[in-house]
C-alpha cells in the first residue's frame, strides 16, 4: 500500500466521514484526509491533487445519476470510489460507466469493507460480488460467451486473471514476474479487446462473457 496519500471523502453525514476517516488514518496513518459535506464543497478544492475520492451518490445538491461524473470531471486523475446505501445492480453499474473505480456498499460486513478500502488504496479494485450476477440478468438474456482468451496472450491471461481479482498492479507485477509498466501494457491491450477503460468496467465485462469460469484454474487434483 503506497503510504501519504491524499484521500477526500464525500458525504453528507458528519458521523460516516469520521468513521471513514479513522478507518483510513488506522490503515495508512500517514494519510491526508480531507472532508466534504457536498459536491459544490468537493468542487471548492479543484486544483488540489487526491490519490483517492470515496463519495455516497446521494447528496443533497447533486443528481445521483450523474454525480460521479460530476465529481470525475474535477478530479480527473483520482480514483474514484463509491460508498453508499444505495446497492441495486443498475446503480452500481452506472457508476462504473461514469468512471468509478470501485463500489463499497456501506451494508459490506466491516471485515470485508477494511480488505475493499485496502485494495482501493493500494490502487485496486473491489466490487460487490452480488452486484455482478444481477446485472446480467438486468440486461436481458445473458451474454453469449465467446472465447476472447484466445485472442489474449499468456501473459496477458495471467494479468486479466490476477485483475479480476482486483489485485493492484504492483501486485500483479511482483506475482507474474515483470515491471509495473509492462502490466499497464498488458492492461491496455486486454481493456481494448473487451471495449472498456478501466478496472472495474474490465471486471463487468469478465461476467458478462463468463471470463470468470474461463479464466479461474482448475483445482488441483489429489
Amino acid at each position: 500500500m503506497t503510504s501519504g496519500q491524499r484521500v477526500l471523502i464525500v458525504d453528507d453525514h458528519p458521523l460516516f466521514r469520521e468513521g471513514l476517516r479513522s478507518l483510513l488514518l488506522g490503515l495508512d496513518p500517514t494519510a491526508t484526509v480531507v472532508q466534504a459535506a457536498s459536491v459544490s464543497e468537493a468542487q471548492a478544492h479543484q486544483g488540489q491533487i487526491f490519490d483517492l475520492v470515496m463519495m455516497d451518490l446521494q447528496m443533497p445538491d447533486a443528481d445521483g445519476k450523474n454525480v460521479v461524473k460530476q465529481i470525475k470531471d474535477v478530479f480527473e486523475d483520482s480514483a474514484v470510489v463509491v460508498i453508499s446505501g444505495d446497492e441495486t445492480a443498475k446503480s452500481i453499474h452506472q457508476a462504473i460507466q461514469n468512471g468509478a473505480a470501485g463500489y463499497i456498499p456501506k451494508s459490506t460486513d466491516p471485515s470485508v469493507t477494511i480488505h475493499a478500502l485496502k485494495l482501493v488504496m493500494a490502487q485496486g479494485t473491489y466490487l460487490p460480488p452480488e452486484a455482478l450476477a444481477p446485472m446480467q440478468e438486468a440486461n436481458g438474456a445473458a451474454t453469449e460467451a465467446r472465447p476472447w482468451h484466445r485472442d489474449l496472450s499468456p501473459r496477458q491471461i495471467a494479468v486479466l486473471r490476477c485483475l479480476l481479482q482486483g489485485k493492484p498492479n504492483k501486485v500483479i507485477a511482483r506475482e507474474i514476474g515483470i515491471a509495473e509498466g509492462t502490466v499497464k501494457a498488458h492492461l491496455w491491450a486486454v481493456y481494448q479487446l473487451l471495449g472498456v477503460n478501466n478496472r472495474a468496467q474490465a471486471m463487468y465485462r469478465a461476467h458478462e462473457l463468463k471470463l470468470f469460469d474461463v479464466l479461474t484454474p482448475p483445482p488441483l487434483a489429489g
